[in-house]
Parts: C-alpha cells; sequence; structure tokens
C-alpha cells in the first residue's frame, strides 16, 4: 500500500532533515563570510616615538641613530619616516662623523639600513651628499649605487662619482665611477 505523500506528510518525513541541511550550509557559508571580510592588515604594528637605536662593539658606543618615530611591521622591518640622525663614533667616545637623511628604513632580510632623501655625511674636513646610503651592520660597511658628491673643504676640491663603499665611520671611501676632481677656490 502506497500513502500518498501530501503537504503535511513531506514535512513530517523530510522536513528535519531539510531544515538540519539548511542549516549547516547557511552556519558554513557564515563562518566562510567571516574569513573573509575586510582585506588582510598589513600596517605596522608597533609604533614608537623618539627612537634612539645604538650599536656597540665591546662596550665601546659606535653607532647612534636618532629618528622621531619608528614603525614596524610584522616581517620586522622598520620604517623611520621622519628626520634620521646618525653619529659615528671614535674609540675614544667623540663623534667621528655625522649623518643626516629624510627618512631610512631597515629590511629584516638582508640586515641592511637604508637612509633616502637630501643624505649629507660630514666629517671635520668633508661632506658627502646623495641621495641614498645603506648600511650593513654585520659587515660594518656603508654603500650606494647612487650618484654623490665629496667636498674636500682644505683642498677645496669637488669630487663627483656614481656609487662608492665605506668603512662604517667613513674613514676608508672606495668610489666605483669616478666623475674627476674639480678645484674651487675658497671664500676670502
Amino acid at each position: 500500500m502506497r500513502t500518498k505523500l501530501t503537504h503535511a506528510n513531506f514535512f513530517q518525513v523530510y522536513g528535519r532533515p531539510l531544515i538540519l541541511a539548511v542549516c549547516v550550509i547557511c552556519f558554513s557559508s557564515c563562518e566562510k563570510d567571516r574569513n573573509k571580510i575586510g582585506a588582510e592588515y598589513t600596517g605596522p604594528i608597533e609604533i614608537v616615538n623618539q627612537v634612539e637605536i645604538t650599536y656597540s662593539e665591546q662596550g665601546l658606543q659606535k653607532v647612534q641613530m636618532l629618528t622621531q618615530r619608528s614603525l614596524t611591521y610584522s616581517n620586522q622591518n622598520k620604517v623611520f619616516p621622519d628626520t634620521v640622525n646618525i653619529n659615528f663614533f671614535e674609540p675614544t667616545g667623540e663623534i667621528v662623523t655625522r649623518l643626516r637623511a629624510d627618512s631610512g628604513r631597515f629590511d629584516q632580510a638582508t640586515n641592511v639600513y637604508v637612509v633616502k632623501g637630501h643624505v649629507r655625511v660630514v666629517k671635520p674636513d668633508e661632506i658627502l651628499t646623495t641621495t641614498e646610503l645603506s648600511w650593513n651592520p654585520g659587515t660594518k660597511k656603508v654603500f650606494t649605487d647612487k650618484p654623490l658628491t665629496i667636498q674636500r673643504i682644505r683642498a677645496s676640491e669637488l669630487i663627483r662619482a656614481v656609487g662608492m663603499d665605506a668603512e662604517q665611520d667613513f674613514t676608508r671611501i672606495k668610489l666605483r665611477k669616478g666623475n674627476g676632481t674639480i678645484k674651487f677656490s675658497g671664500a676670502p
């Protein structure tokens, strides 16, 4: 004997499994949507103001970096969006070289600091200017592949070059492609 399936019988027989299936589908799609809402956050995970970073060797301060703000990202890279000032020290504790740049960043993967903008390195008798300098604290080397100018004050010389490699305190500088030396007369 066959029973005729009516509206009431249909819901009695298939109602609960059907409602259960619909609920499972709705909840699982809601869970997927919850994971898709909005874009992944890529901004800084840490913001520090009034930053001072010091590097020392065997208890002697070698390098000091000062900047207004540091932004650290999830990959541990850092961005220094404000003016960066770096002092390089002699073993006696005196500052031998000063560097100023418009901004900077630190790349965790390569362990390299890069300063950009109007980069100016001042030594007692020389002023080096460029648009970008990189420093690797592991190798203690400073380098760039950008055009640069070195003004030697006592010798009244202006040296133009593209690219250089130097010790971190700029005591030795090797130019990659020199464009010549220009003699100029000092002020009267």
